[in-house]
């Protein structure tokens, strides 16, 4: 049980930094709320590891360094996400810049010769029987990614992941021609 002399030392230690801490927290990740529960967790992890704490212990640094490592915690997971959304990007970006460059050079005359059908096939044959079935989805049915997930009760990554693959293989073998 706490003394009345302990909690009074703990409101006066509030009262005289609980705004500071805020304030410090808030200019490393810009969001109020998550500045101001940081600071709350700190002081409530001061309050119960206080009587196991060394007696040279400054409580306002220890405390600060609590919301310190709160606030890098939160930015170094931020940081992960904006590398994963850039990663989403580029991928995004990068078949859009295929699926342009296939259009492109697509000669509709060409790609009903009897050689180049017969390529297709025989690549499309080879390729796993999900793979196959995902990319006959997605270019003979019309089927969208989310669509095709639903129908196959896989991820729209895995989706991306089979066409991009069929896409590849189909690449390979008709490199001469592309």
């Amino acid at each position: 049980m706490a003394s009345f002399s302990e909690i009074q030392n703990f409101n006066k230690l509030f009262d005289e930094y609980n705004e500071r801490f805020i304030r410090f927290a808030f200019g490393y990740v810009k969001e109020r709320a998550a500045a101001e529960d940081f600071v709350s967790e700190a002081f409530i992890s001061y309050w119960e590891n206080r009587r196991e704490l060394s007696s040279d212990t400054h409580p306002p640094a220890y405390i600060l360094t609590i919301v310190k490592n709160k606030c890098l915690n939160f930015l170094q997971h931020q940081r992960v996400r904006q590398k994963v959304n850039e990663e989403l990007k580029n991928h995004s970006d990068w078949v859009l810049q295929t699926k342009i460059s296939t259009l492109e050079a697509c000669d509709p005359n060409f790609l009903f010769s009897e050689e180049i059908q017969s390529i297709i096939d025989d690549t499309l044959q080879k390729l796993p029987k999900k793979t196959h079935q995902i990319f006959v989805y997605s270019r003979d049915h019309g089927l969208t990614y989310s669509e095709i997930a639903k129908k196959t009760k896989l991820s729209q990554k895995s989706i991306e992941y089979h066409v991009s693959k069929a896409l590849e293989e189909l690449r390979a073998a008709l490199k001469d021609f592309i």
